[in-house]
């Protein structure tokens, strides 16, 4: 029996795995609706939410359909994680009803207490990292440059979300530079940053970070979980609002991303989001290409 594959964090990939599942998903994305029913028939896939989602219930929801497997959403509320059954209980069990489990919790231990099932487990987002998205946004970053390999990209504002951290472990991976703006106290673990190595520098300017970037990312300020530290952090991010200003100190044929929801007027202006250097939209579209690819290549059938 072939031993399962997990996807935690970027690194769960070797960068030949990784670029094999970015380039599946370009097939994808290019085929026509329909062709790829074929590749999951008669398998389950298991989406778990334990925080509000938009783009990654549905992009998991739609995708594993697009696959032809049979998706089955579980909230907190509505399941018995709700009662407070052991994680490794609901784990085991989901494991004798589906092929693959999708999991977007908090802590990351959780997330480790779920991969106790035999089915694989993929990180839909904990609070130590994000890899899905930001799969999908190397992703985006290959089809709109033709490269990531050595170019320069910016992380503005939070440096020590889920987002960020997982942008630092993919310039190691991917070998790009990571550069990033962002106040004391809200930067990555001391062990991340050594880990990243010349793959990572940091400032407080965001004015120095995007100078000659090729992309200019950002996400919110107050993550889920984080709403009674707003006041503090709308104070310690003045000045990280990524516009139009400040995105024409970085190369000139940068482009922006943001994961989404995005709360405009704060780290990202109406005016750049809409703008021409916004590739906003096909990065969300990408969360279904890319995660087809990744279930179907944990799943051995790409």
């Amino acid at each position: 029996m072939t031993k399962k594959r997990d996807f935690f964090s970027i690194s769960s990939l070797s960068l030949e795995e990784a670029k094999h599942v970015l380039a599946v998903a370009a097939k994808m994305k290019a085929a026509p609706k329909g062709s790829q029913l074929g590749l999951l028939p008669g398998r389950a896939v298991a989406i778990v939410m334990e925080k509000a989602s938009t783009r990654t219930r549905v992009s998991f929801e739609v995708g594993a359909a697009q696959l032809g497997a049979q998706p089955v959403v579980l909230g907190v509320q509505g399941s018995q994680l709700g009662r407070g059954e052991p994680i490794k209980d609901t784990a085991r069990v989901l494991s004798r009803y589906c092929d693959l489990i999708v999991y977007r919790t908090f802590e990351h231990s959780k997330l480790i207490e779920m991969a106790s099932a035999e089915a694989p487990v993929i990180n839909a987002l904990t609070d130590d990292g994000h890899p899905v998205q930001v799969l999908c946004d190397v992703f985006t970053i290959f089809e709109t440059l033709g490269s990531i390999h050595g170019r320069r990209v910016a992380w503005v504002g939070d440096g020590s979300s889920n987002m960020a951290r997982s942008f630092v472990e993919a310039a190691r991976i991917f070998d790009f530079h990571l550069s990033m703006a962002a106040p004391e106290g809200f930067r990555p673990p001391a062990d991340e940053i050594a880990a990243a190595g010349k793959h990572l520098s940091i400032t407080a300017d965001p004015r120095e970070a995007v100078k000659e970037c090729t992309v200019v990312n950002t996400d919110v300020w107050t993550s889920m979980g984080q709403e009674a530290e707003s006041k503090r952090r709308l104070e310690a991010f003045a000045g990280y609002a990524v516009t139009e200003d400040l995105c024409a100190k970085a190369a000139k044929d940068a482009i922006v991303l943001h994961c989404l929801p995005a709360h405009r007027g704060e780290e990202i202006d109406d005016a750049t989001i809409e703008g021409r250097r916004s590739r906003v939209w096909d990065q969300a579209e990408n969360r279904l290409h890319v995660q087809k690819a990744l279930m179907a290549f944990l799943l051995g059938v790409a």
